[in-house]
């Protein structure tokens, strides 16, 4: 009788053991679906992040391009009132060499 109580004790445990392994499996399992959803989730905000960041070079790029021809506009228009500053400065030059001629030849 006693082999016959040993084979069902460790059946018994067996079992319970075989439970147990289920149990940490289906676990275990659930951990790696949740994980799996979690990977999906970090994937899809990594694109969503790299399309920003697309979208923000783009941005940036047309930006950086409209500042050079702006900066362009500006050097031409500084360059336009330098010459007009001067056209201006040369005519207060002759008008004054001028007025001061007349005035010497009148005494």
């Amino acid at each position: 009788m006693a082999p016959t109580m040993a084979v069902r004790e460790e059946e018994v445990v067996l079992r319970k053991r075989n439970e147990d392994l289920e149990r940490e499996l289906k676990k275990s399992k659930e951990r790696e679906d949740q994980m799996r959803l979690e990977l999906q989730r970090a994937c899809e905000r990594l694109r969503l992040a790299e399309d920003a960041e697309e979208r923000l070079c783009s941005q940036l790029g047309e930006l950086e391009a409209e500042a050079v021809n702006q900066a362009r506009d500006y050097h031409a228009r500084i360059l336009s009132l330098m010459d007009q500053l001067s056209q201006a400065h040369q005519l207060l030059l002759h008008h004054l060499h001028i007025t001061a001629t007349a005035t010497a030849t009148q005494f």
